[in-house]
């Protein structure tokens, strides 16, 4: 039983992979796209959340849902490509954890200087921060399963490299007021969505893989 699921999950997989880095590629184009028409909004001071209200924020509250799946595909894809000795719940659960939230970033309001703040804006900071979070601790949980795995050692070191570039990027950014908000937000995003890229990438290549073996 447990055979038969293995070769399933490997097999579903990769395809699992393909969607992620389809979904990881539409969010920068939709994030770009949004800044650039954006001109009331300096990019370098205003954070992703702004631009999630007035116009287009259609646009990119779409693009954090298609993210949120995203992540909850690589957690899934990791799950079932690994084999079960591999296999952890934890970075599983944090991936979709930190997809529902950012969902729930997507769609809760953010507060804007000079509005009076809203309980909608304290949950729109706690999802957004919940995500941060969960993404960048299951990014390294998730490459330190690699670290023994045979077929996938070769890449514990990258991955775990550039997630903990991510992390300790994030709690720059939380900690250090020397650089504009928005700007030392958007580095945090692209080095997570690099790692996201790279490990859909990973994913999608268990197709080939599969087919030499």
């Amino acid at each position: 039983m447990n055979d038969t699921f293995s070769v399933a999950g490997s097999n579903i997989a990769p395809r699992l992979g393909a969607a992620a880095l389809l979904s990881v590629v539409m969010f920068v184009i939709a994030c770009v796209a949004v800044q650039w028409l954006r001109t009331d909004l300096d990019w370098r001071q205003a954070p992703l959340s702004f631009y999630l209200m007035d116009d287009y924020g259609l646009w990119l509250q779409t693009a954090y849902f298609v993210l949120g799946v995203a992540l909850v595909l690589i957690g899934l894809g990791y799950y079932w490509a690994l084999p079960p000795a591999a296999r952890s719940a934890a970075p599983l659960l944090l991936f979709v954890g930190a997809g529902f939230a950012l969902m729930v970033t997507a769609v809760a309001d953010s507060y804007r200087v000079p509005r009076v703040p809203t309980f909608e804006n304290f949950v729109h900071g706690i999802a957004a921060q919940t995500t941060f979070l969960f993404v960048t601790t299951a990014m390294l949980l998730q490459s330190l399963r690699f670290r023994r795995t045979p077929g996938w050692h070769a890449r514990f070191m990258p991955g775990f490299a550039l997630g903990a570039t991510c992390f300790i990027a994030l709690w720059v950014h939380a900690l250090w007021r020397g650089m504009p908000s928005g700007l030392s937000q958007k580095i945090v995003v692209a080095l997570i969505v690099s790692w996201l890229t790279m490990a859909a990438v990973w994913l999608w290549q268990q197709r080939a893989e599969n087919v030499a073996g």
